[in-house]
């Protein structure tokens, strides 16, 4: 299923009993992103993992598809989504990541924010540690939901 037919279903309130998870950060661009595809990668058919921008970009940051691509992912298929995409339900966990008071508020049964900084102008090292930052916390989350 491709991710547009995913948010279909999701606006059509599938029966499925997974999870939704729902990673949010300013554009949607690099963070929630990559929080995404590890919450694919990880939590595989329990989990729904979406992710959104309070001010989306319209774009992925190319540095975020390449620095994924070293992991497997293939993050090119992703696109950059506005929160206001998505229907007023409740997600299972929604993790906020450096949106503050910009990140409105999405109902949840569980919400963290993580203090993560933003990688889009980081050397690809210190890009690499963010991305194993966030898939490390995406694999806490998943033991927890």
């Amino acid at each position: 299923m491709d991710r547009d037919q995913s948010l279909l279903q999701f606006h059509g309130k599938s029966m499925s009993v997974r999870k939704r998870l729902l990673f949010v950060c300013v554009e949607n661009s690099n963070r929630s992103q990559i929080a995404e595809a590890f919450a694919r990668i990880h939590g595989g058919d329990k989990v729904e993992a979406y992710s959104a921008g309070s001010r989306a970009s319209g774009a992925v940051n190319a540095k975020a598809i390449e620095i994924m691509k070293e992991v497997g992912y293939d993050l090119s298929q992703h696109r950059s989504k506005s929160l206001s995409e998505f229907p007023d339900v409740e997600f299972d966990f929604v993790a906020t990541m450096g949106c503050g008071d910009e990140c409105p508020f999405v109902r949840a049964k569980q919400r963290e924010e993580w203090d993560i900084p933003d990688p889009k102008d980081l050397p690809p090292d210190e890009f690499r540690a963010i991305r194993d930052l966030i898939k490390n916390k995406v694999k806490e989350v998943l033991k927890r939901v």
